[in-house]
């Protein structure tokens, strides 16, 4: 009768036990959204239409621009040569923090805060001071979207365009992961008036903008985790130094139970 008495306690304690640290990751997991999700904000974020006329690139300190000059056909030089245009270097040349570039005979020109167009038009009236009828042509090469979060291919999707729909951006990046929030991509844009948030739910075909949907150069798309996702990742948090514990002293438990 003790001897059942005393099988039933161990019993018993076994699962209270399993019960506390099964209490223990249900609180773990509750707990988990502060540390795992990404950009979260305690304000309304509010759909914002985005005007088509936004979408045009502004070029930037730090970026690398294509210059291209492309001269009169009939100088002598470029009918020895038999190139329509002359690229600056192969590389691009880098905008300075000033906003500024360095240029063959004209020297600084400020063209932060231009679109390539009218970088274009800037050089080229500037060039024609010195050359017959110059033609100037300016890209930014390093245009880029950053796909992060619950992606196959979370990084950098490279823009060769002025714009990209947020479906392209998630194709680039190997679509969607089972575990990610369809209806809560958050999309980040740094704007003239500072940095913007807005959210696409992209369950819902009716309440889809197409400018909405539209992404700038180097705007930041995060695809966030859902809360079974959360929960796994904390859980594992929590249980990973009771494995780590378990694992170094299996040999000796071993060891006990074979000289015993």
């Amino acid at each position: 009768m003790k001897k059942y008495e005393t099988g039933r306690e161990n019993e018993m304690s076994t699962i209270k036990g399993i019960g506390t640290v099964l209490f223990a990751l249900f609180l773990v997991g509750c707990s988990s959204d502060e540390n795992y999700k990404l950009v979260q904000t305690t304000h309304t974020v509010e759909s914002q239409k985005v005007a088509n006329r936004s979408i045009e690139y502004r070029i930037l300190p730090q970026d690398r621009l294509e210059v291209v000059l492309y001269k009169d056909p009939n100088q002598e030089n470029m009918a020895a040569s038999g190139e329509l245009g002359q690229k600056m270097t192969s590389k691009g040349i880098l905008v300075d923090t000033a906003g500024n570039v360095i240029l063959p005979l004209i020297g600084k020109v400020h063209v932060a805060g231009l679109t390539q167009t009218q970088a274009a038009d800037k050089i080229t009236r500037m060039y024609k001071k010195y050359l017959n009828t110059p033609s100037v042509y300016v890209e930014v090469l390093n245009k880029r979207i950053l796909v992060l979060g619950e992606v196959n291919k979370p990084g950098v999707v490279p823009l060769d365009k002025e714009k990209m729909t947020l479906f392209e951006a998630i194709a680039h990046a190997g679509d969607l992961t089972d575990d990610a929030v369809r209806n809560h991509i958050v999309i980040l844009s740094n704007t003239s008036h500072g940095m913007q948030m807005r959210t696409i739910n992209l369950t819902r075909f009716d309440t889809m903008n197409y400018a909405n949907l539209m992404l700038r150069p180097n705007d930041i798309v995060y695809v966030q985790p859902n809360d079974w996702k959360e929960f796994r990742v904390a859980s594992k948090n929590f249980t990973s130094p009771f494995e780590t514990i378990t694992k170094i002293a299996a040999p000796f438990v071993t060891l006990k139970y074979l000289s015993d």
